[in-house]
């Protein structure tokens, strides 16, 4: 059994794939508490945990975090 909690994906527009090159094919999500941005074209995934993600206040959003791949 899969306990495995995944909140709403967010595709990042004009992103680019580190591995594979490929442009907007990188989704934000957050899982178990993890903020993670894969791939949906090669998979490569990026994890940020959540201490590390900076969130900052904008009312009109509902932002999950800013994504500071190092």
């Amino acid at each position: 059994m899969n306990t495995t909690i995944r909140k709403k994906k967010r595709f990042i527009a004009g992103a680019t794939c580190p591995e594979c090159k490929a442009v907007d094919t990188m989704m934000l999500f957050q899982e178990n508490n993890v903020e993670k941005v894969e791939c949906v074209q090669c998979h490569y995934q990026m994890v940020q945990p959540e201490q590390q993600v900076a969130k900052q206040a904008r009312p009109a959003e509902q932002v999950i975090g800013v994504f500071k791949p190092e």
